[in-house]
């Protein structure tokens, strides 16, 4: 498989988990709701607006004049959400009670930065010389 191949194999990979994870913010939103930090208000619109913006950047990865700027808005979207992820990592109780491991609350966190170079490799368009 060509680099190019390889790209665009991840950018679908990409696609179906931001718009997957768009949706299940509209169909589970307690559970998103819940991994919001208290201190930040109005946190079942956050989410809301969250999924929104998650349907939108997948569905941007898929048209090659939005690609870009869907990969950038992604890449600040995961930026916004991190505090969520810290906070599944500071409070792991309901979700270890729930079955996920704990070493996979921790091993999100710096996942998330690779998700980033990710999007924003996927969402590059091939230069031709």
């Amino acid at each position: 498989m060509d680099k190019s191949s390889w790209k665009n194999a991840i950018r679908w990979v990409f696609v179906g988990a931001f718009l997957s994870a768009g949706v299940a913010h509209f169909l589970v939103t307690d559970v998103f709701v819940s991994i919001v930090p208290s201190y930040l208000p109005a946190q079942r619109k956050l989410v809301l607006i969250s999924g929104v913006f998650e349907i939108l950047g997948g569905f941007g990865l898929v048209i090659p004049s939005l690609r870009r700027w869907a990969g950038f808005g992604l890449i600040v979207l995961l930026i916004a959400v991190f505090p969520a992820n810290i906070q599944m990592a500071l409070s792991p109780e309901p979700f270890v009670e729930k079955g996920i491991p704990l070493w996979a609350l921790y091993f999100r966190l710096p996942m998330q930065f690779v998700f980033m170079l990710g999007v924003w490799w996927c969402s590059q368009t091939e230069r031709t010389v």
